[in-house]
């Protein structure tokens, strides 16, 4: 990806001025919400080696589980909750719009991280209106 191109994550910012650092190792996402919206990021990329650097071990999965087929598409932040760099835990709210196929769907996950070590981690997350088409016009 170009660093001048929009950043996956929605944020109207460039690639490389937003998730772009931290994919590639430059500097830790300093929130929770910088985390978040990297992961995303490097979902849409199929980047697993981030997915899996970024979860917390105590609750990483031997592989997180790129899927090839799903395009993800829109990320919305709903809420946010502590996460911010001299919190040790946090939890951001988001639907996460995607495509298998031609078909779509919407991701509604409540994600827990805590820092450890002045680092970010995702440690879980509970599903809402997870794998339900989005309704029209959202």
């Amino acid at each position: 990806m170009n660093p001048t191109d929009p950043c996956p994550c929605g944020s109207g910012h460039e690639f490389g001025a937003c998730c772009g650092p931290y994919l590639d190792g430059s500097i830790e996402p300093p929130t929770a919400l910088a985390l978040m919206r990297s992961r995303y990021t490097a979902n849409t990329l199929g980047r697993e080696d981030y997915l899996q650097a970024t979860w917390h071990p105590e609750t990483r999965p031997a592989q997180p589980g790129v899927a090839p087929a799903v395009r993800w598409s829109g990320l919305r932040v709903l809420e946010t909750r502590a996460g911010n760099p001299e919190d040790t835990t946090g939890m951001v709210e988001f639907i996460a719009l995607y495509r298998v196929g031609s078909r779509p769907y919407r991701l509604h996950e409540i994600s827990q991280f805590s820092r450890a070590g002045g680092r970010w981690y995702y440690r879980s997350g509970t599903a809402g209106a997870a794998n339900k088409p989005p309704r029209q016009g959202g």
